[in-house]
């Protein structure tokens, strides 16, 4: 696997990462009761994005290596996953 594969296969594990902390632990201006003028009160408060981008690098990275592994080792291949033999030489 070459380095760029490496590097998207990274990339797209971490921003689907992203998405699923982002939502973690996130309390609304309405929840503080501190709503700034000019923003809904379901707007964010508080919301610290350097940890959310930590957090979410450290498990992208926790999730990522596995699968870089799987992939240039072929641990797991299309041959094991195609349980119809769809993509076997008769196709």
């Amino acid at each position: 696997m070459a380095i760029t594969s490496m590097g998207v296969v990274f990339a797209v594990i971490w921003f689907m990462t992203l998405f699923v902390v982002l939502p973690l632990g996130a309390k609304s201006q309405g929840d503080t009761g501190k709503v700034e003028a000019g923003t809904p009160a379901s707007a964010p408060s508080g919301y610290v994005m350097r940890r959310k981008f930590k957090i979410t690098t450290i498990v992208a990275i926790l999730i990522a290596v596995p699968v870089i592994l799987v992939i240039n080792y072929q641990l797991i291949t299309v041959d094991q996953i195609d349980l119809f033999k769809r993509f076997g030489p008769d196709s």
